[in-house]
């Protein structure tokens, strides 16, 4: 466990992680949704998104609500569309908003490209176990996007919470941004697009017009997480290019044989100042952005 220097304290001070791995989970976790509460006060954060592969997060924070309800940092949950809960499935989305979710995620680990990624072994966890997943898509049986993903996109933007694209490929990614904006979706998140979704510059460019916001993970490029084990200079490239107004970073991390999500914040954030990023757009990427894409008034 780090400890942040005061300068980097001031910098973290109120940051948002929308993508928090703690457990219960099918995979293996190295601390539970409240341990990552009080994880994430140990920089005074203002709230964490826990995100499941598997089932619906807003049932386990419900749960250990009386273990949360005196925890420093809020939790947040949601629902991944994924084969576990009926893929592409509207019911799911309305129970999870109904139970006070923020976030819906399109599929990840049922997404076709997630599966092709993760068709050898590396590293990936399974937990030792097959999970019955199927490939789950936004299109229907004549190529169009289909009514469920569509009805998806309706709720999301009646609740006005956030969307991800999870772990589509681009093109399929584009078509569910474009039809949430189309249906009203203002806080649209693109996890990852050098990782698994292997989005073009104008891939990212097109989902931006859309009013998408870039997500990079801390993980990545923490020396600890062995893949995929991008240099610094890469998400310093990233935030050149796209700008931070339209970045997001977040922790991604939760994982047993990963350093814990504060610490990746500690040591990425130190690297992304020494490599000469402002401390006010790492703020406007790890506070501002985040509180917006959760639904939180903004912060300074």
């Amino acid at each position: 466990m780090t400890t942040p220097s005061p300068a980097l304290l001031k910098v973290l001070d109120g940051a948002v992680d929308l993508h928090v791995h703690s457990g219960p989970s099918p995979f293996p976790r190295r601390l539970n949704h409240v341990e990552a509460s009080y994880d994430a006060a140990r920089i005074n954060m203002r709230a964490i998104l826990i995100k499941s592969h598997h089932h619906n997060t807003v049932m386990d924070l419900l749960a250990m609500q009386d273990q949360l309800k005196d925890a420093p940092t809020p939790a947040y949950g949601g629902v991944a569309l994924n084969s576990e809960v009926g893929g592409i499935n509207p019911s799911a989305v309305a129970v999870a908003i109904q139970m006070g979710g923020r976030a819906v995620w399109g599929p990840t680990v049922s997404a076709g490209q997630h599966i092709r990624a993760h068709s050898h072994d590396d590293g990936f966890p399974t937990a030792g176990a097959n999970l019955e997943e199927k490939e789950e898509s936004i299109w229907d049986a004549d190529g169009n996007v289909s009514a469920e993903t569509v009805r998806v996109t309706q709720l999301i933007a009646e609740a006005d919470i956030m969307l991800s694209g999870g772990h589509l490929d681009a093109e399929s990614m584009k078509a569910f941004f474009a039809t949430a904006k189309e249906n009203g979706v203002r806080r649209l998140l693109l996890h990852h697009p050098d990782f698994i979704i292997n989005a073009s510059q104008g891939d990212v460019e097109e989902m931006i017009g859309y009013g998408a916001f870039v997500e990079h993970e801390l993980s990545m490029y923490h020396p600890a997480v062995e893949a995929p084990g991008f240099p610094i200079q890469q998400l310093v490239d990233w935030i050149e290019r796209i700008g931070p107004e339209r970045t997001v970073i977040d922790s991604d991390l939760g994982q047993k044989i990963n350093p814990l999500p504060v610490d990746g914040y500690i040591y990425v954030i130190q690297q992304l100042l020494d490599h000469g990023v402002a401390e006010k757009d790492i703020r406007q990427m790890i506070c501002r952005n985040t509180a917006f894409l959760l639904g939180l008034e903004e912060t300074n």
